[in-house]
């Protein structure tokens, strides 16, 4: 380890066989993560692909998005995302997995600049979950019926163990070629090995609906500016019309044509605050044919006119 090291809260033997072992954890990754993201705020890339941390010195509002797959864990505060009419909140003591692609609308909820929200989180591989779920012990016995792709748990001692030491690499990079790959497997390993671990191996399993479903949320995310036909979707996936929405919202909580209407507006919305494209033009950009629909849709999305939004956005209030 380099000089920052004596910094680092580390686990007397004594403690570690007691039952103030992850206290002690989660003080280290505290101060871990601190130290790591002292320099920055908002999501940060690190060395290791597919790894971000994140440091947030005032609350978030809420803020619509595609929660793409991830394993995110929180050193410190709150946060809250909602899904369809399902609210999820996490701390410290939980960690959340999102399965697949998600709309939702995520808010950090406690945050300051002497107690900043700290965290971490990162991408979930399905090629690597798809290798492991064929280990007897994680295939399931039966095709089961698809579930929420978003969950929250309990963070335990192993788990937390693995992304300390996940975390630790960025402070010796010589070793993260070698051993980050090791620890990222035994993370993923760890997360299907637990009670909810049944989700993320439909995922990977060949040709469960929960599969069916992801493959029908890539095609729209690739398509999203062109005119949904569900029939089409549907016989892409090789689903029928109604399996196609049973299943699509049962691991969503919305329709394909909702989903569909998010990835829209959200483009539309990244287009207008990152240039000067007219509205008019980001409408049709995103495959919208009326701009009164476009402007109300995106209203009721974002909860201003799109011309307003932008304006707040550039003026920082």
């Amino acid at each position: 380890m380099n000089a920052h090291d004596n910094t680092v809260t580390r686990l007397p033997s004594a403690v570690a066989e007691s039952g103030d072992q992850i206290a002690w954890m989660r003080r280290e990754l505290v101060e871990l993560l601190d130290r790591l993201s002292r320099n920055g705020e908002g999501k940060m890339a690190t060395a290791i692909t597919g790894l971000w941390i994140n440091r947030l010195s005032v609350p978030h509002p809420p803020k619509h998005a595609i929660h793409e797959p991830v394993f995110s864990v929180i050193a410190q505060g709150g946060k809250r995302l909602a899904i369809g009419e399902e609210i999820y909140a996490y701390d410290p003591m939980h960690y959340l997995v999102s399965a697949v692609d998600l709309p939702v609308l995520a808010e950090v909820t406690d945050a300051s600049s002497e107690r900043p929200y700290l965290g971490m989180s990162l991408a979930l591989d399905s090629e690597l979950i798809g290798e492991l779920i064929h280990a007897d012990e994680l295939v399931p016995t039966r095709a089961e019926e698809p579930v929420r792709g978003l969950y929250v748990n309990r963070l335990d001692a192993s788990l937390l163990d693995a992304v300390l030491r996940l975390l630790r690499l960025l402070e010796t990079p010589e070793e993260i070629d070698f051993l980050a790959p090791l620890i990222q497997r035994e993370i993923v390993y760890r997360l299907l090995r637990s009670g909810q671990g049944a989700r993320l191996r439909q995922l990977a399993l060949r040709d469960s609906q929960t599969q069916r479903i992801a493959a029908a949320i890539r095609l729209l995310q690739e398509r999203f500016d062109q005119p949904l036909s569900i029939a089409a979707l549907a016989d892409n996936v090789h689903m029928s019309v109604s399996s196609l929405h049973h299943h699509f919202k049962a691991v969503t909580a919305v329709s394909p044509l909702q989903f569909q209407k998010q990835l829209r507006l959200q483009e539309a919305r990244r287009l207008l605050l990152g240039g000067d494209i007219e509205v008019t033009a980001a409408a049709q950009r995103v495959g919208y044919e009326s701009p009164s629909q476009f402007s109300r849709e995106y209203r009721r999305l974002f909860g201003l006119a799109p011309q307003r939004d932008r304006q707040r956005w550039r003026q920082g209030t």
